[in-house]
């Protein structure tokens, strides 16, 4: 039982090593980013690794080492990891890190957050990466306030199909929608509307051309639906 409960233990430590040992690894290859460091990553990637960037650009190990460029002058920026996980199945090691972004574009703050999962492989001792996948967080946009007489345009019932109903109404100072029109319904710019929490869709109402709102495009990943106001 003792000598159980010793190997469980030592496996433990072994496992944490090699997070805290990947942890710190995968930091610098955040570091290399900005200067565009080639040989950081090339010392770290397997001979057959791919990179599959934000914009789901699949690069081959070659193809990427050839993308990494410093940042152009009055930009410069650094990636902090602020969450990692790891899981090791022998010579294998799964990761997934949170990652916030912070940059300095011409005197401008912005920031960004991403997630990265990976394939890390044990090769004659050494761990090599096998495979990266790099996410955006998306995040819903800075809303504006406009005055309930310009919220009543949007109010109404919309359909795309005949089993598809939408339901705008207004509360108060705020829209509401969805079938049983009670979901927050934001406004990021006049006739450009969010629900919150869905960062990667818009309603984008469509007017006549006397200016009444006639329905709204549902659009999400650049494709849209048709929804039109009924009477």
């Amino acid at each position: 039982m003792i000598a159980i409960v010793i190997g469980f233990a030592l496996q433990a430590a072994t496992a944490d090593s090699v997070a805290s040992a990947l942890r710190a690894r995968d930091q610098r290859l955040l570091n290399a980013i900005a200067s565009g460091d080639r040989a950081t990553w090339d010392a770290a990637l397997a001979s057959d690794a791919q990179y599959i960037d934000e914009n789901g650009v699949v690069f081959t190990r070659a193809d990427f080492l050839k993308s990494l460029e410093p940042l152009p002058p009055n930009i410069s920026g650094h990636l902090d990891i602020v969450d990692y996980r790891v899981q090791i199945d022998g010579d294998t090691a799964l990761v997934v890190h949170r990652d916030d972004e912070f940059e300095d574009f011409h005197g401008h703050s912005l920031k960004a957050s991403y997630l990265m999962s990976e394939t890390w492989l044990r090769r004659k001792g050494d761990w090599r990466l096998a495979l990266v996948h790099a996410y955006v967080v998306a995040t819903d946009p800075p809303e504006i306030t406009l005055p309930p007489a310009k919220l009543d345009d949007y109010v109404g019932r919309y359909s795309a199909a005949p089993d598809l109903t939408w339901i705008v109404r207004r509360e108060g100072d705020r829209l509401l929608g969805g079938a049983d029109g009670r979901t927050p319904l934001k406004v990021e710019s006049q006739d450009v509307l969010f629900v919150p929490g869905h960062p990667r869709e818009r309603r984008i109402f469509l007017r006549t051309p006397e200016g009444r709102v006639s329905g709204f495009l549902w659009r999400r990943e650049g494709e849209e639906v048709l929804w039109q106001r009924l009477p």
